[in-house]
């Protein structure tokens, strides 16, 4: 009886393992191109055509947004006034008018709620002075990301040239602006007021991602259409502490595209925590005294993989070269790396846990730590030439 329980058993997990990989397998989505992505640690859940070059239209502008942004934060929010030849371009629009002087977080609003192509093109301007610039600081921003397979020819994302990028290369970006808070914080925005400096003119700006309003775990990012391109949407869902990034090119039924690859992908994913707050390490310190100092992992954090993950996660101990006395305690020492497929997901630091003290050496004692380290380098040079002479013999 326990025997054919056993069996039954086993033909029951067998056959739903089978129905769940032929309907992964088999499901569909309008999109040309497609892909789900867990946001933190890059693990493809989904996709469809990931690396197929595509027109991805005015989803381009998350790369415009994130650079303006970065530039705000860096070198100050500056303002400039609007002119003609920056406005001076087709399709969608903020509203801008000539002699408006608006600054670079008001532009990177007018970029990620609707789709402003006439700030895509001031932001450009004031961030590197001509538009030609500016595409090059996009595309070498693109190839840092890890994006192969995209070209910007346009800072909009109108159809220009061999302006095209992938859906796994939009993920990538997707979820890389993500983590800065303040463009996160403007793309979940359904709407906003902004106000120009030069006069009481004020606008209303609403988001044209709709997807804010369907599905409930949405917090951005950005849309796009061009006749070329299609409807493009790349998206952020967050539920319980998973982050996943969603991205369709050339999708007729895009809405309900990413809302059916989300349902799927929250139930697909896992949580794994990475906490080094037990972790000892002891290091000898030159002329500290005590000599050795013991410290501590004192940090963790937690990324997202997908259930049937069978990448290993590398765990590397790195400490910082050349430490001596005197040290604090609570100083950082070091870190522990984390990389998973090649790529880095985060570290967590190694603390001091007291304090080291600088030795006084007497001059007698430098005289022989001196003398022996000549030793030292004598011998290590003997035995190199021996090696090379092996070597060459052999």
């Amino acid at each position: 009886m326990k025997i054919n329980i056993g069996r039954r058993l086993v033909s029951t997990l067998f056959f739903l393992a089978i129905s769940s990989l032929a309907y992964i397998k088999s499901f569909n989505v309008s999109a040309k191109s497609a892909v789900l992505i867990c946001a933190d640690s890059g693990d493809v859940i989904w996709s469809k055509n990931p690396n197929e070059p595509l027109a991805m239209a005015s989803t381009t502008k998350i790369m415009t947004a994130l650079l303006a942004l970065e530039e705000s934060a860096a070198n100050g929010n500056r303002s400039l006034e609007i002119t003609e030849e920056m406005i001076r371009v087709e399709g969608s629009s903020m509203g801008l008018r000539s002699g408006d002087k608006v600054d670079l977080e008001t532009l990177a609003r007018g970029m990620l709620l609707p789709s402003g192509n006439d700030a895509a093109n001031a932001a450009a301007i004031l961030v590197c002075g001509t538009v030609d610039k500016f595409l090059e600081r996009m595309n070498e921003r693109a190839k840092q990301i890890g994006m192969k397979n995209t070209c910007f020819c346009t800072p909009s994302g109108l159809d220009r040239g061999n302006h095209h990028s992938t859906a796994m290369d939009m993920a990538l970006l997707g979820a890389y602006a993500m983590e800065n808070e303040k463009f996160a914080k403007i793309a979940s925005e359904k709407y906003s007021v902004v106000q120009f400096e030069n006069s009481d003119k004020k606008i209303w700006l609403k988001n044209h991602n709709r997807l804010l309003n369907l599905y409930p775990y949405c917090i951005g990012i950005k849309t796009g259409f061009t006749e070329k391109a299609g409807r493009c949407l790349v998206s952020c869902a967050e539920k319980d502490g998973i982050r996943l990034v969603c991205v369709t090119l050339d999708a007729p039924d895009d809405w309900n595209d990413h809302i059916f690859l989300y349902n799927f992908g929250f139930s697909q994913t896992k949580i794994r925590k990475f906490d080094d707050t037990n972790e000892k390490v002891e290091i000898k310190i030159e002329n500290g005294d005590p000599n050795i100092l013991k410290a501590i992992g004192s940090t963790s954090f937690s990324r997202t993989f997908k259930n049937n993950s069978t990448s290993e996660v590398k765990r590397s101990i790195i400490l910082f070269e050349n430490l001596k006395a005197p040290i604090c305690k609570g100083q950082c020492v070091g870190k522990i790396v984390y990389e998973y497929e090649g790529k880095k997901i985060g570290e967590n630091l190694i603390i001091s846990s007291h304090d080291v003290k600088f030795k006084k050496v007497g001059f007698f004692r430098k005289i022989i730590n001196f003398v022996t380290n000549i030793l030292k380098s004598i011998v290590n040079f003997i035995v190199n030439i021996f090696k090379n002479i092996v070597n060459f013999i052999i």
